[in-house]
């Protein structure tokens, strides 16, 4: 298993890769200037749509739904991708983070095609297949997160791990303060509030990840008006999309999973000397 160092190093990586997301802003910020303009073009039945949409991913936070993946599946892609014994999410967790790094940047790579055939595919039927695009790419980006949580040992089954899972949507999408704020929530090691506080807290986090979501298709409602350009960029957007989403959960579970590994050191350590 890796020493300290090896996970400290790991985790300096990691640290480092959140620096470089404050540099992002700039350009993300001057991306999205238009969708206001560019919204009031949405005709209005798409508009009733993603409202529609709004309330049904609330319902993933509460009981996951139609969004839960087959775990069972999941773990046995894992047993048949290693060399590493493995018979449960525990096994997961102990396995060494080179080979859930591995199995991460593999996994990135597949959603990535998924997404860009998705979104070409929607971007030839212009805007109004705009209504099929969003929740599809954010289906996707559900399932890949969920996928992610698993590599690292985690129970996407469980609430916790569903509230992470926004938390990454969320970072993903947010700005400098934003991803500063789900950062530093993060690394809270426990935060207990009223259950039905946080159900409220929740749904406003997917209503926020949702409409952060659908702002970022303003350049992509301009370029679907033209079939062609709209298969190109739809391609191009879902898969920077997805890459971006990705990205961001394979780093945050990272982090958390050397935490706890460094968590289990130090408790070997101090039993050593009891």
């Amino acid at each position: 298993m890796e020493s300290k160092e090896q996970l400290m190093n790991y985790l300096q990586e990691i640290e480092k890769w959140e620096e470089d997301q404050k540099g992002l802003f700039f350009w993300e910020k001057l991306g999205r200037l238009p969708f206001k303009l560019l919204d009031k073009i949405t005709p209005k039945f798409i508009q009733e749509k993603l409202g529609i949409l709004v309330s049904e991913l609330g319902n993933y936070i509460q009981t996951g739904g139609k969004y839960l993946i087959n775990k069972k599946s999941m773990i046995k892609k894992i047993q048949n991708s290693t060399s590493y014994p493995i018979e449960s999410l525990e096994d997961i967790g102990n396995m060494p983070l080179e080979n859930m790094i591995s199995l991460g940047e593999k996994l990135q790579n597949e959603r990535m095609k998924l997404a860009t055939v998705q979104g070409a595919s929607t971007g030839i039927g212009g805007i109004f297949t705009l209504v099929v695009d969003i929740p599809v790419i954010l289906g996707i980006a559900l399932k890949t997160l969920q996928e992610i949580a698993i590599i690292h040992g985690y129970d996407p089954d469980e609430k916790q791990e569903r509230v992470f899972i926004v938390k990454c949507l969320q970072f993903a999408s947010a700005d400098i303060v934003g991803k500063e704020a789900i950062l530093k929530e993060l690394s809270q090691k426990s935060e207990k509030r009223d259950s039905s506080e946080s159900m409220i807290s929740q749904l406003k986090g997917w209503q926020e990840v949702f409409f952060t979501y659908r702002d970022q298709f303003g350049w992509k409602k301009l370029f679907q008006m033209v079939p062609i350009a709209g298969m190109i960029f739809g391609a191009f957007s879902n898969k920077a999309m997805i890459e971006d989403v990705s990205q961001a959960g394979i780093m945050l579970y990272r982090k958390r999973r050397i935490y706890e590994k460094l968590q289990n050191i130090e408790e070997q350590d101090n039993s050593i000397y009891e």
